[in-house]
């Protein structure tokens, strides 16, 4: 089974060559008492024009996030803060007006990690709602709402949750992202491709209105302040910044953080593993300076612990995968029962795979749901005599497939439920026991959200609709841009594809609803209900 190589992966010393991170910047940046930090002296104007937001919620805490850019589009990655570290308050209130503060705390804004804080904050009641805010000097932030899980033993009666992927900031604009700030959502589970690796040109600049950018825009992503940058691009964007602030969000990332279809420390375009590390170095250090999420996943150098698991009382346990740092390379071999079908291969690498399985073995939630990256049903490419795959999908790793539905059946494992990005499409899939046989068992859902913003305004058919769906265990294809609402209770999940029908122009658009299903507990599959069409 994959495993990580372990010759190029530094140790604790040799990270901080390759990061410049030291464990004082990490303490620092993820808050203290409010009287452990001396508070320091005057901040540049406006310093929280990235916003803030929430994420990793429990039933008796949550983590904030702020980074401070008074110039968020400063070359050097700084955000015109300079060198200076700089003390950040909290506040967590039960009340928008904030006159029953609960928490309060400091964290220092170091400028090794970007002037970005990630503080914890515990002790609060478990599924209620919560507001809060940030000051750094005079300049207080804008107020966020965020929400507890519910207690670990409770039986919450419904869920709502939004899965997002793929915003391509160069190719439209965020309009599903205002959406979703609109809905009253418990979460928002971003499956990767938070930004893009690429050069913004001429040539790729679709959104409209987007003003002249600097030639430094133009370079692809590389060094810590190029990543840095694209963030602070991708994060001045208002309705993502809404989105932020209106519920925690549950992230994970896909490959356009680092580069374009990267395995482990492997390149797609044949940079040395030496040379690779380096670049995943620095692209994991910006995404965790961008995002909120707690100190266990403070990179070490080129290693970053993402997987983990949140738990929303008895109703739902969400497994948060990691389908690139620990994968095996592409297969070479492509033909039927190729390279591909090696036993010894694995996606998700031999640490997490187990994690995984015995996780699911013990929980007790009705709804076992695994959030991820990459298509899991197996979609056979050649429409008619013959088959192909993409073997950067699951399709290229088929035992570890196997071994995951091993897993899910022998273990009798309630209600399989997989959330996945990466495709630029809504899909909608039944997971089968054997996807050569329709007939064959269906042991779980796939439920696949299109692009925020990624391709641009795409269209509700293309040419690659004939490859999807003439895949019988396919039942949604659409190629427009949007996100997925799903409703959760005890008895159903109700998921509803929801499409922008422009994101070129300007974040206008309509939003509706392209296709409705229901998934009843105990039986799964998906059964299309009225309010969509397909």
């Amino acid at each position: 089974m994959g495993q990580d190589p372990p010759s190029i992966h530094p140790d604790r010393r040799a990270f901080l060559a390759l990061t410049g991170i030291t464990a004082a910047a990490f303490t620092l940046g993820t808050g203290a008492p409010a009287h452990a930090a001396p508070l320091t002296g005057a901040v540049p104007a406006d310093p929280f024009r990235l916003g803030v937001a929430s994420g990793d919620p429990t039933s008796d805490g949550i983590a904030l996030w702020t980074r401070l850019a008074p110039e968020p589009l400063a070359p050097d990655g700084h955000g015109g803060m300079g060198r200076r570290d700089v003390t950040v308050e909290y506040e967590v209130a039960a009340d928008r007006r904030f006159t029953k503060i609960v928490r309060r705390g400091r964290a220092v804004a170091s400028a090794e990690l970007g002037h970005s804080v990630h503080p914890e904050v515990k002790g609060l009641e478990p599924g209620r709602d919560y507001y809060y805010r940030f000051r750094a000097g005079r300049e207080i932030s804008p107020v966020g709402r965020t929400r507890t899980a519910p207690a670990r033993d409770s039986r919450p009666g419904s869920a709502a949750f939004a899965m997002a992927s793929c915003a391509a900031w160069y190719h439209g604009h965020y309009t599903a992202y205002r959406h979703m700030a609109e809905q009253d959502l418990d979460l928002v589970l971003f499956l990767g491709d938070y930004i893009y690796e690429y050069g913004i040109t001429s040539g790729n600049l679709w959104r409209q209105g987007a003003g002249e950018l600097g030639e430094e825009h133009a370079a692809e992503t590389v060094t810590l302040e190029q990543y840095r940058l694209r963030y602070a691009l991708t994060k001045l964007d208002p309705n993502l910044q809404a989105a932020h602030a209106a519920a925690p969000w549950l992230v994970t990332t896909d490959d356009h953080e680092v580069e374009n279809n990267y395995a482990a420390e492997h390149s797609e375009y044949n940079i040395t593993p030496e040379d690779f590390v380096r670049r995943r170095a620095v692209g994991y250090r910006a995404w965790y300076e961008n995002q909120p999420i707690g100190v266990d996943a403070l990179p070490k150098g080129p290693d970053m612990d993402l997987y983990r698991r949140v738990r929303f009382g008895r109703l739902a346990e969400f497994n948060v995968l990691d389908t690139r740092q620990y994968r095996d390379p592409p297969p070479t071999d492509t033909a039927p029962g190729g390279e591909h079908t090696d036993p010894d291969r694995s996606l998700l690498g031999r640490d997490q795979e187990k994690w995984l399985y015995d996780g699911l073995g013990r929980s007790e939630a009705v709804w076992n749901v695994l959030v991820q990256q990459v298509v899991l049903a197996s979609i056979d490419r050649t429409p008619g005599p013959g088959v192909s795959y993409s073997y950067d999908s699951w399709d290229g790793f088929t035992a570890n497939r196997d071994r995951l539905f091993e897993a899910l059946t022998e273990q009798r494992v309630d209600n399989p439920l997989v959330l996945t990005g990466d495709i630029h499409r809504h899909v909608a899939a039944d997971l089968k026991r054997d996807f050569t046989d329709p007939d064959s068992e269906t042991i779980g859902t796939e439920l696949i959200t299109t692009s925020i913003s990624s391709n641009g305004n795409g269209a509700p058919t293309d040419e690659l609709a004939e490859l999807w769906l003439s895949n019988p265990h396919v039942r949604l294809y659409n190629g427009q841009r949007g996100y997925v609402h799903v409703g959760m209770t005890g008895a159903e999940v109700t998921s509803d594809f929801r499409v922008v029908d422009q994101v070129e122009a300007d974040d206008s658009g309509k939003v509706t609803s392209a296709a409705r299903f229901v998934t009843e507990a105990g039986r799964p599959g998906l059964n299309p209900v009225s309010g969509g069409t397909q």
